[in-house]
């Protein structure tokens, strides 16, 4: 199974976890994060526009920074034997590591790179159309969905080339 991952965090020198995004490739399995207690003083100002203005649409979703690691452990032991991530940045990566104190999800698997999919226009023409004022950009859930649509619409074209 593969999972789509989008982070939004503080930096990209003083990079810290605001939001984490997961969403299966079925659409079935979906985890949401924010961090309530990160450093706000890290934020550049990009950040303190784009994405403090997405933050607090989901109350549920909202938990210490201390708790991440162990949501996201025990949701992907909901998930099947073998997950592969799918990401767009080595800073989602990164930052998926840091949220762990301990070892990964024994089901985490792999890696697939969604960086060489960004500049192919079935991929971005299918991302951009997932956004809208509903589905805002830089909202790490609706990112996530978004990049699963592009992947979809890749693999599609790729089957009917």
């Amino acid at each position: 199974m593969i999972i789509f991952l989008d982070t939004e965090f503080t930096d990209f020198v003083d990079c810290e976890l605001i939001s984490i995004g997961f969403v299966s490739e079925d659409g079935q399995h979906s985890l949401y994060l924010e961090v309530q207690d990160f450093d706000r003083s890290k934020c550049n100002s990009f950040v303190q526009t784009e994405v403090w203005a997405n933050l607090g649409r989901v109350k549920t979703a909202i938990v210490r920074k201390n708790e991440i690691g162990e949501l996201i452990r025990r949701w992907f032991a909901t998930l099947p034997r073998s997950v592969t991530l799918a990401c767009d940045s080595e800073h989602d990566r990164r930052l998926l590591a840091a949220s762990f104190d301990g070892p990964w999800p024994t089901n985490l698997t792999g890696w697939y790179d969604l960086r060489p999919l960004i500049d192919t226009s079935v991929f971005n023409n299918a991302v951009e159309r997932y956004h809208n004022s509903e589905r805002p950009w830089h909202h790490t859930l609706f990112d996530a969905h978004a990049h699963r649509a592009g992947w979809l619409a890749y693999m599609a074209n790729q089957t009917h080339a």
